[in-house]
């Protein structure tokens, strides 16, 4: 196999300009317009987030190799003037080797020994093995009709973009080749977040992990730099990363991609990868944990559940004084030290949170969502509290209408008061609108409410956001009353939970209460 298609060179990430053009660039020329880029352009959430990452493992090599280390100061420049493009340059001519799609003996982020081993040199797959959105197997996808034994061609920008996402979103399980079964990616059931700035060079600069120890700098190397995985790699024991770079580039499995006479891709090579061993010690940078009944939870995109409720994990939180306190993900302790270092000048921090959600072995979904999170919230430790308070303010109030609610449905079934009845009442309830009604309505309220407490109408702020509570449990009230129709059975219940309701609503959300409205007018 001969080098080609080089990821330097060649057109393969997906961009978007200023002017709203999407263009696809290879890497030299992405660093060199990094500060006329605006953002990354690619669709599919894992793949995304696989592209940043590449990108931020490759411009701390550069800057290590070429400087060391750095001060604040130091990123605070090259936020406002530009990322140092010499040594990003002359980083990529010095690794240029190790960035050929297809090559011989170093194939970019995949196993040469693949071709030779004989486990797997007689054996091919098609792409679609490695697209965590297309159907292979036994695990039939809707709306996609992909055949194992004729498989579509495939562009090489295409399967190298599919091949990031993979390698960091994988689930582990059955793998049957080299190993029974293999570890799963670094971002596995993860919704990954990253701060993002107005250019590419700012994102960079955001997330960017800070420098490595004085005589540390050579031992958390990306993929491309340390020497081509072996068989007995792959076999071998779980290895736990050294490092961001390491997790950003792990080869979680072994693939070989095998091009056609005109390059397009429709088969490679498949097995078990250098996996990744867990440690608690050394979580991912871009995953946030929230506590759970258990331990810390991996905050990842869960069915029914508004992505705005985990927001005490997202954001740095000033620590609980007892019990488990929520980890905010690494990443945005760097965007918020380099705020720091600029007196908090810019006001609002996007964020963006991106990946796929899995059961085990099974894809359940994958999502984008964005987020602006004005930065003075964080960075006084009595103002991120507040909203700590308001978020888990939403959770009671949801908590304690529910219960009236199941009450109320309990109330127009036969034995009403018997334990299998609340049951499936409570079933009733979790499978209509009341819940989604209630958490999209209160996620109206939510920018407002930040910037109040990032401002000085704290107040004001406080009192709007239990007013936009009050309005989202009636509605979803009113959501779980048109489901019980018009019968005696359900007038009867309506009427009897009806004050409950009120009363309820008084004592949760004092601020905003009919009675404070009174005394007020």
């Amino acid at each position: 196999m001969s080098k080609d298609f080089s990821l330097l060179d060649e057109p393969w990430l997906p961009l978007r300009l200023a002017d709203g053009r999407v263009v696809e660039l290879g890497l030299r020329e992405v660093f060199r317009r990094s500060r006329e880029i605006v953002a990354l352009a690619e669709t599919a959430p894992p793949s995304l987030v696989a592209q940043y990452r590449l990108l931020l493992a490759i411009t701390h090599r550069a800057l290590t190799r070429a400087l060391g280390r750095w001060a604040p100061a130091d990123r605070v420049r090259w936020y406002r003037e530009g990322l140092p493009q010499q040594a990003l340059q002359d980083y990529l001519d010095h690794w240029q080797d190790r960035f050929w799609l297809f090559h011989a003996q170093a194939p970019f982020l995949q196993v040469a020994a693949l071709a030779e081993a004989q486990a797997t040199r007689d054996k091919r797959k098609p792409w679609t093995q490695i697209a965590l959105a297309s159907a292979n197997g036994n695990t039939p996808v809707v709306f996609d009709h992909a055949v194992d034994a004729e498989p579509t061609a495939l562009a090489p920008a295409q399967a190298l973009g599919t091949l990031l996402g993979y390698l960091q979103f994988t689930p582990g399980g059955l793998v049957k080749c080299l190993r029974d079964a293999d570890k799963a990616g670094p971002l596995v059931n993860t919704a990954a977040i990253l701060p993002l700035g107005a250019t590419l060079n700012e994102t960079l600069c955001l997330a960017l992990h800070p420098a490595s120890r004085s005589g540390e700098e050579e031992i958390d190397l990306p993929a491309w730099e340390r020497p081509p995985l072996t068989i007995a790699q792959l076999q071998g024991e779980p290895v736990p990363a050294t490092g961001p770079n390491d997790r950003y580039t792990r080869q979680s499995r072994a693939v070989l991609l095998l091009p056609e006479a005109d390059g397009t891709v429709r088969w490679l090579h498949f097995a078990a990868g250098w996996a990744l061993a867990d440690d608690p010690h050394a979580p991912d940078p871009m995953a946030c944990f929230r506590v759970g009944s258990q331990g810390l939870v991996r905050v990842s995109f869960t069915e029914g559940r508004a992505f705005w409720r985990d927001l005490p994990a997202m954001v740095p939180m000033p620590a609980l004084p007892q019990g488990l306190n929520s980890q905010a993900a690494a990443v945005l302790q760097h965007a918020l030290a380099l705020h720091g270092a600029m007196a908090w000048t810019v006001p609002d921090q996007p964020l963006l949170v991106a990946g796929l959600a899995s059961d085990q072995a099974k894809l359940l979904r994958w999502r984008a969502e964005s987020l602006r999170l004005p930065t003075a919230l964080v960075a006084e430790p009595e103002r991120a509290a507040e909203l700590r308070d308001q978020v888990a303010l939403a959770e009671a109030v949801h908590r304690a209408v529910a219960q009236l609610a199941v009450g109320m449905l309990a109330a127009t079934l036969p034995d009403p008061t018997s334990k299998d009845t609340r049951t499936r009442a409570r079933a009733l309830l979790d499978t209509g609108p009341f819940t989604a009604s209630y958490f999209a309505q209160a996620q109206r309220a939510l920018p407002a409410l930040m910037q109040g407490l990032a401002g000085d109408a704290q107040d004001a702020a406080l009192a709007a956001w239990q007013q936009a509570l009050r309005a989202a449990a009636l509605q979803a009230w009113q959501q779980a009353l048109q489901g019980l129709g018009r019968s005696p059975r359900a007038l009867k219940a309506d009427a009897l939970y009806w004050p409950r309701l009120h009363s309820t609503l008084n004592q949760q959300l004092p601020l905003h209460s009919p009675l404070v409205a009174q005394e007020e007018a």
